[in-house]
C-alpha cells in the first residue's frame, strides 16, 4: 500500500528500482544518472516507494482498571501468595533451606570472625564520632547485623556504624545538646556507670542519656524514611547521587571527620563547632590552643599511626596473597589499653580514656516523639546517604558474584536495621565500605557471616567491654582517621577524572568543598543541585555538527572530527546531539543558522528588498521565492543570466537534513521550532527533511500536525542516506520542471521574433 510518509507515521523507504539507486561503484552511479535523465520528473519521484509501516494498536490504558488489577493482586489471599510475600520480605526463608554447610559454613565463619574483630575498635571509635558512649556503638553493630541477615538480598554487605553517617549523627546530637542547655563535654560525654536514668525528656536524663535519646529518635526517623522509600518503590532516587557526587561527598566528609578527631590526637579540650565554617573554626582553635597539647596523647597517637598505617598498606598490597588481613587495629587497641592501664596514663598524664563501659543489655525504650519535628530534616540526608551506600555496594558485589539484588528490598532491610534497633539504644547505620570489602575478600558465601560477627560483638557486650576502661580516646581517633584513607585517596583520581570528564570533576570538587567548608547536609544538597544543573547545561547547549559522507559508503559522520569526508553538493546535514525542548530551542536555531551559514529570516528580508527593487524597475510582480534554483552557487551555466539585481541572494543549499538520531524526545515547544524553521527555509526555496527519527518523535510529529498528505515535503526518513537520495532526486525534478517552464515561455518569444523578421 502506497501513501505519503506523513500518515500513520510512515517513512520513505529506499528506491524500488535497483538501477535508480545510488550504488557504491562509479559505474552503477553513472547508470543511475542515465536513468534519471531518461525519465520524466513525475517518473523520477514515483520511483520512491512510500511504505506504510503499520503500528501495533495501542493498548487501552485505564487507570481505574490498572488500580483494580493491582488491588486484586495485593488482596488475593491464599497459601501460595502468603508464602511468596513472606519470602520476598524475608529473603532468608528462601536461601537458608538451601544452605550448604560443607561448602559455605567455613568461609562464613572465618569471614564473620575477622569482620567482628575489626568491628570492635571501629564500634568504639565511631561512637566517639557520633557523640555517644562506646557501648552504643557496640549495640548498633550487634543488632543491625542480625536484622540484615534476615531481610537482605545481598550476600556480601556488612552493615554497622559508618563514618560519614556517624559524623552527621554527631552534628545533629551536638546541636540538640546545645539547644537543651547541656555544656560541651570534650571527653566525649562518656558513660560513667550503669545507674544512668533513661527517660524521654531532659528532666531525669543527664547529658549522655539525652545524647542517646536524640540519636535513637533520629535512627527511628531514618529507618521510617528508608522503609517508606522501599515500600513505595522509590529506589530510583539513588540514581541522582552519581558516583562523582558520592565520592566528593565522602571525601569532604572524611576531611571533616579528620578535623573533628584531631583534638583527641592532641589531647586538647576545645569546643565542637557546628554549622557553616565549622571546619575552618576547628582548625583555628587547634592552632590557638596548640600549646596545651597533651604530650602523652600526642606520642601515643604518633606511635599508633606509625604502626597501623604501614600494616594496613601491606594488607592492601598483598591482599590477594594473604588468606586474611592482619587485625592490626585490634592489636593496637589491646596493647594501648594494657600500656595505659599499667602506666596509669589517666592520672599521671591526664589522658582522656573511655572509662567504664557497662556490660549486658538495657531495657527497650521508645523514641522521644517530641524530638521528631526538629529531627525530621536531619534524618532525610542520613536516610538518603545510608540507602545509597547500601544499595550501591549490594549491586557492585551482586554483579561481581553473579546474583540478583533487589534495590527496594535492600532499602527496606536497611530501614529495619535503623528502625528496630532504635528501641535498643542504637544510632543510624548503613553498609560499611571497609568491612564489606573485608567480608568479601575473606571468602564469605552468605549472610551467615553476619551472625558470626554478632556473636563476636555479643562476647564483648557480655564480658569483654569493661576491659577497655583504660583505652585512650586518642587511639580511637587514630582508628577513625586510618579508616578514612580510602576517601582521601580520591584526590589521586582527580587528574584521571579530569581527562575523562571535566564536568564530573567539577561536580566532585564542588561537592567536596561544600561538604567540607559549609556543612555535610548542605554540601550534599549543593552537590545534587549542581549535578542536576550540569545535566541541564549539557542538554541546553549540546554539541551540534555538520555531517559529511564517507566515500563509497552510506555512512555520514562529523566533518569537524573526521578527515576525508566529502560534502554533498547543495545539501547540508545537521546533527543536534540532544533532545529538542523549551530550554535549548533558541540555541538550536542559533547553532543551526551558524553551522549551515544560512539564516532564512535574514535572507527572506533580502529577498523582499530585491523584489521591491525589481518590481519598481520592471513592474514585474513575480515572486522569487520557492524556485530560485538559478541562484544556487553550484548551479549549471546558462546561456543567459538574470540581471544581478533581479536574483535573490545566493545560497549554497537546496535541502537541509536534520539528523534526529540523538534526539530522545521533542516537546511542544521543540515541535513549534521545527515548524517555524521549516516555514522559514521553505520561504527561501530550501526544503527541510528529517532523518533517524525514533517512533516516539514520529508520533509527536504526527500528532502535532508536522506532516500532512497535502505537503509531501515534510518527510521523515529511515536513514540519512535515504534523505540524501530523495533530496537529490527532488532537486533534479525541480530543475527539470523549471527548465520546461522556461522553454515554454521562450518558444512564443522566438516565434514572434521570427515573424517580425
Amino acid at each position: 500500500m502506497y501513501m505519503t510518509a506523513t500518515s500513520h507515521g510512515c517513512l520513505l523507504s529506499r528506491l524500488s528500482s535497483p538501477d535508480a539507486m545510488e550504488d557504491t561503484s562509479s559505474q552503477k552511479s553513472g547508470q543511475s544518472k542515465g536513468v534519471l535523465s531518461s525519465l520524466t520528473p513525475e517518473e523520477n519521484l514515483a520511483n520512491f516507494i512510500h511504505v506504510k509501516l503499520e503500528e501495533y494498536e495501542p493498548t487501552d490504558f485505564s487507570t481505574k482498571d490498572l488500580i483494580l488489577k493491582k488491588a486484586r493482586e495485593v488482596c488475593t489471599c491464599n497459601r501460595q501468595t502468603i508464602i511468596a510475600a513472606f519470602c520476598q520480605l524475608f529473603p532468608v526463608l528462601d536461601w537458608l533451606p538451601h544452605y550448604n554447610v560443607k561448602m559455605q559454613l567455613l568461609g562464613d565463619v572465618i569471614s564473620g570472625l575477622l569482620v567482628g574483630i575489626v568491628a570492635i575498635p571501629q564500634s568504639i571509635s565511631y561512637s566517639l564520632l557520633a557523640n555517644q558512649d562506646p557501648i552504643y556503638g557496640i549495640y548498633t553493630n550487634f543488632f543491625c547485623n542480625i536484622i540484615y541477615v534476615v531481610m537482605a538480598t545481598s550476600r556480601h554487605n556488612s552493615v554497622g556504624s559508618f563514618g560519614v553517617l556517624c559524623l552527621m549523627i554527631g552534628q545533629s546530637v551536638n546541636r540538640h545538646l546545645q539547644l537543651a542547655g547541656y555544656s560541651d563535654d570534650n571527653t566525649g560525654s562518656l558513660l560513667m556507670g550503669n545507674s544512668t536514668s533513661f527517660g524521654n525528656g531532659t528532666g531525669a536524663c543527664d547529658r549522655s542519656c539525652y545524647a542517646i535519646t536524640v540519636a535513637l529518635s533520629l535512627s527511628f526517623l531514618v529507618g521510617l524514611y528508608q522503609i517508606l522509600l522501599g515500600v513505595l518503590q522509590l529506589g530510583f532516587v539513588a540514581v541522582y547521587l552519581s558516583e562523582p557526587l558520592l565520592s566528593g561527598f565522602v571525601t569532604g566528609s572524611s576531611l571533616t571527620i579528620i578535623t573533628s578527631q584531631m583534638k583527641y590526637l592532641l589531647g586538647l579540650k576545645i569546643p565542637r563547632h557546628e554549622g557553616v565554617g565549622s571546619f575552618i573554626l576547628t582548625w583555628v582553635d587547634l592552632f590557638r590552643y596548640i600549646q596545651n597539647t597533651n604530650i602523652c596523647d600526642l606520642v601515643t597517637s604518633l606511635v599508633a599511626l606509625a604502626v597501623i598505617v604501614p600494616v594496613k598498606e601491606i594488607n592492601d598490597r598483598y591482599k590477594e596473597k594473604m588468606k586474611a588481613p592482619f587485625p592490626i587495629e585490634l592489636l593496637v587497641v589491646i596493647v594501648a589499653t594494657v600500656v595505659s592501664y599499667y602506666f596509669n596514663f589517666e592520672k599521671q598524664y591526664k589522658s582522656a580514656v573511655c572509662g567504664n563501659i557497662p556490660t549486658g543489655f538495657r531495657k527497650p525504650t521508645l523514641p522521644d516523639i517530641n524530638l521528631f519535628s526538629s529531627l525530621a530534616v536531619d534524618a532525610l540526608p542520613i536516610a538518603v546517604i545510608g540507602f545509597a551506600m547500601t544499595v550501591s555496594l549490594a549491586e557492585i558485589f551482586g554483579k561481581k558474584h553473579g546474583y540478583a539484588v533487589r534495590a527496594n528490598q535492600e532499602m527496606i532491610a536497611i530501614g529495619m536495621c535503623n528502625l528496630i534497633p532504635s528501641f535498643f539504644y542504637c544510632f543510624a547505620s548503613s553498609a560499611a565500605l571497609t568491612k564489606t570489602l573485608l567480608k568479601e575478600s575473606t571468602g564469605t558465601q552468605t549472610q551467615v557471616s553476619g551472625l558470626v560477627t554478632s556473636l563476636v560483638l555479643l562476647l564483648v557486650l557480655l564480658w569483654i567491654a569493661p576491659l577497655f576502661y583504660s583505652l585512650q580516646t586518642s587511639i580511637l581517633g587514630v582508628v577513625t582517621i586510618v579508616n578514612l584513607r580510602g576517601g582521601l585517596r580520591k584526590f589521586h583520581d582527580t587528574p584521571r577524572m579530569w581527562q575523562l570528564s571535566k564536568l564530573d570533576t567539577v561536580v566532585w570538587w564542588t561537592t567536596m568543598l561544600s561538604s567540607t567548608l559549609i556543612t555535610t547536609e548542605i554540601g550534599l544538597l549543593v552537590g545534587v543541585c549542581f549535578a542536576l544543573l550540569c545535566i541541564i547545561f549539557r542538554t541546553q547547549r549540546p554539541r551540534a555538527t555538520l555531517l559529511g559522507k564517507v566515500s563509497n559508503t552510506e555512512i555520514y559522520e562529523d566533518q569537524s572530527t573526521y578527515k576525508q569526508l566529502s560534502s554533498i553538493a547543495n545539501i547540508k546535514i545537521f546533527r543536534f546531539e540532544s533532545s529538542l525542548y523549551y530550554a535549548n530551542k533558541d540555541y538550536f536555531k542559533a547553532v543551526l543558522y551558524q553551522k549551515t551559514g544560512v539564516n532564512p529570516i535574514l535572507l527572506a528580508a533580502k529577498h523582499q528588498r530585491v523584489e521591491a527593487q525589481a518590481n519598481a524597475e520592471t513592474g514585474n510582480s513575480k515572486r522569487f521565492f520557492g524556485t530560485g534554483f538559478g541562484c544556487l552557487k553550484p548551479a549549471k551555466k546558462r546561456t543567459e543570466k538574470p540581471p544581478a539585481d533581479a536574483c535573490p541572494p545566493s545560497i549554497d543549499m537546496h535541502t537541509l537534513i536534520l539528523d534526529c538520531g540523538a534526539m530522545q524526545f521533542i516537546d511542544t515547544v521543540g515541535l513549534s521550532v521545527l515548524k517555524e524553521i521549516h516555514h522559514d527555509y521553505k520561504e527561501i526555496g530550501v526544503q527541510l527533511l528529517l532523518a533517524n527519527c525514533n517512533p516516539s518523535i514520529r508520533h509527536r510529529l504526527r500528532e502535532g500536525g508536522w506532516a500532512s498528505e497535502t505537503d509531501g515535503g515534510q518527510l521523515a526518513f529511515h536513514s540519512i542516506h535515504d534523505a540524501v537520495q530523495f533530496a537529490e532526486r527532488w532537486y533534479h525534478v525541480q530543475r527539470e520542471e523549471s527548465e520546461e517552464k522556461k522553454d515554454a515561455l521562450q518558444a512564443p518569444e522566438d516565434l514572434n521574433f521570427q515573424a517580425s523578421l
